[in-house]
């Protein structure tokens, strides 16, 4: 991973630069091993549909990514058999969200 593959996260990410490549390596791995579908429900909010057996890794992953990066609302509900995480940013980070959900299709289509 370059540099530039981490140009979208904001100087507010308290997570020390080494560990970036290892978290984003996380929602790669969670991506391309549970998740369904994708859908933007609007410029802010974003929700990924998850193998359900994925919960625990869902609800880790979200938690640590909360404590470094205060600006993401993850919203965690098991819905019609699947689990449901709404991903919410404010305005000012849209661009963060457009590149998670980048990642997120990459990782369905491999």
């Amino acid at each position: 991973m370059s540099s530039d593959d981490q140009a979208w996260v904001p100087e507010e990410c308290t997570l020390p630069s080494i560990q970036r490549p290892l978290r984003l390596a996380e929602f790669d791995d969670m991506f391309t091993t549970a998740l369904l579908t994708q859908q933007r429900q609007s410029p802010t909010h974003l929700r990924w549909r998850l193998d359900p057996a994925a919960e625990m890794t869902a609800r880790d992953l979200t938690g640590r990514e909360i404590a470094c990066c205060s600006y993401f609302t993850f919203t965690i509900t098991i819905d019609a058999g699947t689990l449901r995480l709404d991903v919410q940013v404010p305005p000012g980070h849209v661009d963060v969200l457009d590149a998670l959900a980048q990642r997120a299709a990459a990782g369905m289509a491999a």
